[in-house]
């Protein structure tokens, strides 16, 4: 029987990867082009080294599908559609196929006519939203994406969970192939940070929670049983979440707020999130050339700014994870010991153990 200690600290090639979760999602009853979408998506995570929203999130997902509350034959359906605007009925299919479908809509609404919105409902979690506005940027279009959760997130005033984490991307064409872009939750946190610290036993370094009273803390050992993260930046963190929520939810018709059911939990029903996608085309209003070089005058009047003590260069956006999918396309990725027993844990549902460890090699090559 192979051992998970015999490939924790070894590599393996992004093809691979993204090779073996697309069939490993095909054997859990996924069409084959959903499972190569929703393979991409996450393999595309783990590179930007993003592993938190990486392929250790695909189990969760598949079991979903096993329970009904993915519907693997299922299949979007534009339900409202006009100029510049339109809404998906995700129909509960697998939710990376919706939210590609919600871009590829938007973007073909900006190519048209300057500027696209499209709201998704009744699908479920996505990802990393920064694949999604990647999508545009790569296309030379602006590209904002987001997405509402089941409640994590408290509210200045408020204790307990009251709204989700609502994440929220950009990205930005550079005339290169390294767009600009970012993609944040609206909490204080990511919630796998403060659970990784509590398994450890730590404080958290800041107060990104408040106890069962509503008093900011930062201890979790009572998380996630009591308590909630508090929204970043205070009113602002939960000023911009509420714009998510309205524009992914309220005006899409999916589930708000606690209607929304968490996909990790043991229940029966579908989760409901609902995503929002913008896509302008630039072209529209202005040359691109001109857009570009504009750009490029702005970046660098950034990074030529007067540097802090003790740092030698400010990045931009998104610049950090291009380097690290650079490098994990060269070298290959080594991901940590969570997503591999979360990937080993699928490996076995599917019977596929031995083809899953055969990826994986010494640094040493």
């Amino acid at each position: 029987m192979e051992n998970i200690d015999a490939i924790i600290n070894k590599r393996v090639m992004p093809a691979a990867l993204e090779s073996w979760c697309g069939k490993a999602m095909e054997k859990s009853g996924l069409q084959a082009n959903d499972a190569a979408r929703a393979a991409s998506v996450f393999t595309s995570a783990d590179t930007w080294g993003i592993h938190s929203h990486g392929t250790r999130q695909i189990r969760g997902l598949m079991l979903n599908v096993k329970d009904g509350r993915i519907d693997p034959a299922a299949k979007p359906e534009t339900t409202v559609d006009w100029s510049a605007t339109a809404i998906i009925d995700g129909h509960d299919a697998m939710p990376t196929s919706c939210a590609i479908e919600g871009m590829e809509l938007a973007m073909a609404k900006a190519a048209a006519g300057g500027i696209g919105y499209v709201g998704v409902k009744n699908s479920s979690h996505i990802g990393a939203l920064s694949y999604y506005s990647l999508m545009a940027a790569k296309r030379g279009m602006i590209g904002v994406a987001m997405t509402n959760t089941d409640p994590w997130m408290t509210v200045p005033g408020g204790k307990g969970p009251i709204m989700g984490t609502n994440p929220i991307s950009y990205g930005i064409p550079t005339g290169t192939d390294k767009p600009i872009f970012l993609d944040i939750a609206t909490s204080s946190v990511a919630v796998t940070k403060i659970l990784a610290l509590k398994a450890m036993g730590k404080m958290l370094p800041d107060k990104w929670l408040v106890d069962e009273h509503g008093v900011p803390t930062d201890d979790p050992k009572d998380y996630p049983e009591k308590g909630a993260l508090l929204p970043m930046a205070g009113h602002k963190g939960y000023g911009i979440a509420l714009l998510v929520e309205t524009l992914s939810s309220v005006i899409t018709g999916a589930a708000m707020l606690s209607g929304v059911n968490c996909w990790l939990n043991d229940t029966p029903k579908p989760a409901n999130e609902g995503h929002a996608f913008i896509a302008i085309d630039i072209a529209k209003l202005m040359p691109k050339g001109l857009f570009f070089k504009r750009l490029a005058e702005m970046t660098d009047e950034i990074k030529r700014a007067p540097k802090a003590d003790g740092m030698e260069k400010i990045f931009m956006p998104g610049e950090i994870e291009h380097g690290r999918r650079e490098k994990a396309e060269r070298e290959g990725l080594t991901l940590p010991d969570y997503v591999l027993v979360n990937l080993e844990s699928l490996a076995k549902d599917i019977g596929d153990v031995a083809a899953f460890h055969s990826m994986f090699f010494s640094i040493a090559g």
